[in-house]
């Protein structure tokens, strides 16, 4: 059982990490005008994950469980795969990730990463760590109360965070009158106006091969280049 409260302590030590980042995404995405949406759910999404740690703690001590369950390897390896899927999420969303609902104006929704594929990937995680964290020590009633728990609260949640992404644009699409990351409705190139095509050319210059009115570079408009 040394085994399951390492993997224990270990957890525990991650989630306290995880919340001094969403704390630092959450306080960002508030100072630039975050709006939160479903807050009411929060606290009850708190209490629940706290009284599941307590519970993979308590229920093996109290049960008087002294080995691991036939099945703790593949449990095991469920749980460890929950973890690599999280903080996929949690890197891929960067500073748009936090444990809460925050819409950020002007932010788009991400669809890279595991989010290409899933909706709510980060969810797939915390349900199948749910019931494979406690496995591991066999607090199988811890992990049929939490999955039943869960379910419920996911209920509420997704239905926020769908709320949510309708707010956002789709991070692929950007602002429709752009050409080009950080580049003005009216300009195709950096540093260009609307009447110049390139550097150090007057509105009536341009370079070799373009239209009819315009030559080559240096030349004036009654002047053309004659072949070699």
């Amino acid at each position: 059982m040394s085994l399951y409260y390492a993997l224990l302590v270990a957890t525990i030590l991650e989630r306290a990490i995880e919340i001094a980042v969403s704390n630092s995404n959450a306080r960002w995405s508030l100072e630039r005008g975050g709006r939160e949406v479903g807050r009411g759910h929060f606290p009850a999404m708190v209490a629940l994950h706290s009284a599941f740690l307590a519970g993979c703690v308590l229920e093996p001590l109290l049960r008087g469980r002294t080995q691991l369950p036939v099945l703790w390897p593949v449990a095991l390896a469920v749980a460890a795969a929950c973890q690599a899927l999280r903080w996929w999420c949690i890197v891929t969303l960067g500073r748009q990730w936090n444990t809460r609902v925050i819409v950020v104006p002007g932010l788009g929704r991400v669809a890279r990463g595991p989010y290409r594929w899933l909706k709510h990937p980060n969810y797939v995680a915390v349900v199948c760590e749910g019931f494979a964290l406690p496995a591991v020590g066999g607090a199988w009633l811890t992990a049929a109360a939490f999955t039943v728990g869960n379910a419920l609260l996911l209920r509420a949640r997704v239905k926020s965070e769908d709320a949510a992404l309708r707010l956002l644009e789709p991070e692929s699409g950007g602002q429709s009158a752009r050409t080009n990351a950080g580049l003005g409705p009216a300009r195709t190139n950096a540093g260009l106006g609307p009447a110049q095509t390139n550097a150090r050319l007057g509105p009536a210059q341009t370079n070799a091969g373009l239209g009819p009115a315009q030559t080559n570079a240096g030349l004036g408009p009654a002047q053309k280049e004659t072949p070699a």
